[in-house]
């Protein structure tokens, strides 16, 4: 029986990429990117010539039926833009069709933009909730800051530069000014890893440039030190 491998690849930088995925990168026959661009590149860098097809956002529901029809005669590899498949882009929608049709699907772990920037925020990472990217429009995204409040996990989600600093307003307005960790370009040349408050990240973030993940405190560290001092 065919088997989906769902690989991760690297979140920046090249050398961030396992043994075995590029071994099963060259060993199957067609792979399934959601930005073929960034995955050529890849491929060019180890010299890896096997096909690629795009499957994205907008590609998904046209691509689907072909990517599973493929399964059922061959390997597949399906790689996201950067990190895991299925973590916050369409991969999960064929995850989850190549579950219902009995296909086995196989994870080939590596990089993780959520797992990096959390382990190196200085928060704690014992018990963590991932909210992928906050939402573009300010309503929406202060009723999910607003479903916050009370949570007593570290917080992780993903922004993009031109909200950020809107994002990094809300979030102080909604759940105070906790501790933050906000990674900028993570194992890029021009990675930055900001510690600090909420109010302070704003401050610091003048142009913001480049993709940014942001590590919030949970509740109990954050609240629970400021009632002790009131």
């Amino acid at each position: 029986m065919p088997i989906l491998y769902v690989i991760a690849t690297p979140i920046g930088n090249l050398e961030d990429v396992s043994l075995r995925a590029l071994r099963l990168l060259k060993e199957v026959k067609l792979i399934a990117a959601e930005d073929t661009r960034k995955t050529r590149h890849l491929l060019s860098a180890y010299d890896i010539k096997t096909s690629l097809t795009s499957y994205h956002e907008h590609s998904r529901r046209a691509k689907l039926d072909y990517l599973l029809d493929h399964l059922e005669r061959e390997n597949l590899a399906l790689v996201s833009e950067a990190g895991m498949p299925g973590l916050s882009d369409p991969g999960y929608e064929l995850i989850g069709a190549a579950i219902e049709r009995g296909i086995s699907v196989v994870p080939v772990p590596g990089a993780s933009a959520v797992i990096a920037a959390l382990v190196v925020s200085g928060l704690p990472t014992d018990q963590f909730l991932y909210v992928g990217f906050l939402p573009r429009r300010k309503g929406p995204r202060q009723r999910l800051l607003s479903s916050l409040v009370d949570e007593l996990r570290t917080i992780v989600a993903f922004e993009t530069p031109h909200r950020l600093k809107e994002s990094l307003s809300d979030i102080e307005e909604i759940l105070g000014d906790r501790r933050v960790s906000v990674c900028r370009e993570l194992t890029k040349v021009h990675e930055e890893i900001f510690r600090g408050r909420v109010s302070q990240a704003g401050e610091h973030f003048v142009d913001p440039r480049g993709e940014f993940s942001l590590v919030i405190e949970g509740k109990t560290r954050a609240w629970l030190k400021f009632q002790e001092r009131s």
